[in-house]
């Protein structure tokens, strides 16, 4: 029965929204949940009725399925400002689009000049962030 129901955790994560901020929705009301004992869960017909939109069939019993992210920090030494600035354009146009996994890449890039030193941060997918490493590598072998 707990399946069919989500946590205000849950809900904030679906969202997007941190949890001090649904807890207030449902207690001002905008938001209909159950409390049981200290907790409130909320049924996905509740929340459809609060954004406005069905919530996909798979996400209300997601505790079966698997998910998996790489978060990754790349340093790269020996960086001028020309090859930081075709990584970071590459990097923009690769990881703008969604790949075959279920959520789009993130990357961060930062170039310190005087060091000729750049990181990237990557957090995604893990084939998405395969392809990403090597197409970083191809740029640094040429």
């Amino acid at each position: 029965m707990t399946e069919r129901f989500y946590s205000v955790e849950q809900v904030a994560e679906r969202l997007g929204l941190h949890v001090r901020t649904v807890r207030n929705y449902v207690r001002d009301g905008r938001l209909k949940a159950v409390r049981i004992g200290k907790q409130y869960r909320i049924a996905p017909e509740d929340l459809e009725a609060f954004t406005g939109r069905p919530v996909p069939a798979a996400a209300a019993g997601t505790a079966g399925r698997r998910h998996s992210e790489v978060s990754s920090i790349v340093e790269l030494d020996g960086v001028d400002t020309a090859t930081a600035d075709r990584i970071a354009t590459l990097l923009t146009s690769v990881g703008s689009g969604r790949g075959a996994g279920d959520a789009p890449l993130r990357i961060e890039t930062v170039h310190d000049r005087e060091r000729a030193r750049m990181k990237i941060v990557v957090l995604g997918g893990l084939g998405d962030t395969a392809r990403l490493l090597d197409y970083i590598e191809g740029v640094m072998e040429a």
